[in-house]
């Protein structure tokens, strides 16, 4: 007897322009199943799935839903199916409760409060969520805002689940705790895809991996019996090395002297508490702490937008070894950053890169081309009315060949770039200023395991420069492969800086959750 897949997709091909984004994929799945979808940056994953999701209509080819072939033209029809996606960029509105955000839409949101409260409860319970119906979106972190995302779909019914990168801003903690729920439904029959680039993770979750490759199905392995060598060759069309480099610079020498940095937030809840520490030139300093733990305010005081109180001295490189071509003034007490605004920090003569964690708000301009968020960091260079951008567009064509950016050309706006090409331009951009100190947050965050390699290959070369890289990371394992020390964030203080050569996953997984008194141990 013939299996009955609760999805079946049949020669399925997407275009746009003349970009074939999917180019004749056939996949199946089947309930009580979860299998993981892997591919490069602009493998066509995101858009296979959108179209499952009714976000975009197939050229041509066939879906079957439990054996029935469908149409589906919107959002609503794929819900009529019970199919449910979980986007990687959460569709909420902050200022109303979970339970208001899961019913916005539904018979115009006039159903009975109590009611809905309950039912939340009741799939809590089922699968091990943990969720306040009754609490603010704005007073929840990332993980419980993705709850609500997963119980919006559940609560309407859904029982195909799609999830887009759900990993890409959870803690190890939080990954393990959504993980156990994902068993839970697969052990209830919900069938279930999850898009993800960590190798790690596909291991750990799916039943079976489908892998795309430039639009095109390459196959479906059993993950029993697959690796993530194999795994990475599938993807990649050709064997990649797992490793990750960590050079030795001799030649360390003091870049940035943070001297008990301490941060207030407008609701007076202090975000880094008398934080100190030293980052050396020719050094990968890691970043690590649950997420909210003040990695994100510590990057943006030191780039001069965030007030605090405490020293952020800036020690410059010897004039008879500048760090990529950069000529600064000596101050042996060091240049004071704290206080002073990014303009300021760069009159000075202070040449810093930061790549935030918001791509496309702090640090790319979505509606912008390429040229042109090149010119963003390049316009005040140029002299009397005329904008020089013949510099940009030459940069910008150099970073697509370079980082093998997938795009139509430089003129294309960067909101039309996958998640992992956005963050390509963003980093390449950054280390094509010729800094002295880069700061990046999650800076591999949505990239495919080949892209997440030529990060790392960057920021080993930037630092080979005797550039100090301060690397606020997510993933453990990299951090404890790629960085030289590793600053342990805990409730905005310092609970541990430990030597990335020595020290254990388990040892930095219980600092991030201890604080034993704040001070700097190596």
């Amino acid at each position: 007897m013939e299996q009955t897949y609760a999805i079946q997709l049949e020669e399925i091909t997407k275009t746009f322009g003349e970009v074939v984004a999917n180019d004749k994929v056939s996949l199946s799945l089947a309930r009580g199943e979860i299998l993981a979808l892997l591919g490069e940056n602009g493998s066509g994953k995101t858009t296979l799935m959108n179209m499952l999701s009714g976000i975009y209509f197939p050229d041509s080819g066939r879906i079957f839903v439990n054996g029935q072939e469908v149409t589906i033209r919107a959002p609503k029809d794929a819900f009529d199916l019970h199919i449910g996606m979980i986007h990687q960029h959460f569709k909420l509105v902050d200022i109303l409760t979970a339970a208001e955000n899961i019913i916005l839409g539904l018979d115009g949101g006039r159903l009975n409060r109590r009611t809905v409260a309950e039912e939340i409860r009741t799939i809590s319970e089922k699968y091990g969520f943990d969720i306040d119906p009754n609490q603010k979106i704005y007073e929840m972190s990332v993980s419980q805002k993705q709850t609500v995302e997963i119980v919006k779909v559940l609560y309407r019914g859904a029982d195909i689940l799609i999830l887009d990168e759900p990993t890409a801003v959870l803690t190890p903690q939080e990954t393990d705790k959504l993980f156990a729920v994902l068993r839970n439904m697969k052990a209830d029959g919900k069938a279930i895809i999850i898009i993800t680039h960590k190798l790690h993770e596909v291991m750990a979750i799916s039943d079976q991996v489908a892998v795309l490759r430039k639009g095109k199905y390459i196959g479906t392995v059993s993950t029993a019996e697959t690796s993530p060598q194999q795994l990475t060759e599938m993807m990649v069309g050709r064997a990649v090395t797992l490793d990750i480099d960590r050079p030795l610079v001799e030649h360390q020498t003091p870049r940035l002297a943070v001297q008990d940095l301490t941060c207030v937030n407008g609701e007076g809840v202090t975000t880094l508490d008398h934080v100190s520490f030293t980052a050396m030139g020719g050094e990968i300093l890691g970043i690590a702490g649950v997420a909210g733990s003040g990695q994100k305010e510590l990057l943006e005081a030191i780039a001069g937008l965030q007030k605090g109180t405490g020293h952020i001295l800036y020690h410059p490189p010897h004039p008879d070894q500048p760090v990529a071509g950069q000529h600064v003034p000596v101050n042996p007490q060091g240049e004071e950053l704290l206080g002073k605004s990014p303009r300021q920090i760069r009159d000075i003569g202070v040449s810093l890169a930061f790549v935030p964690e918001d791509r496309l708000g702090m640090g790319l301009v979505a509606g912008m081309d390429l040229v042109d968020n090149m010119l963003l960091k390049s316009y005040q260079e140029g002299r009397g009315p005329m904008v020089d951008r013949k510099t940009p567009r030459k940069l910008a064509e150099q970073l697509i060949e370079a980082l093998e950016i997938v795009t139509p050309g430089v003129s294309t706006p960067v909101r039309r770039l996958s998640g992992g090409n956005v963050q390509k331009v963003l980093v390449g951009r950054e280390i094509a200023s010729n800094p002295t100190v880069l700061m990046t947050a999650y800076p591999v965050r949505g990239l495919d395991i080949n892209s997440s390699y030529t990060i790392y290959h960057l920021l080993n070369e930037q630092k080979k420069l005797g550039v100090a890289v301060i690397l606020v990371g997510e993933d453990l394992d990299v951090l404890l492969e790629l960085c030289d020390r590793i600053l342990v964030l805990c409730g905005g203080a310092v609970s541990g800086i430990v030597d990335g050569r020595t020290t254990t996953k388990e040892e930095v997984g219980l600092l991030m959750t201890h604080v034993p008194g704040g001070k700097e141990e190596a």
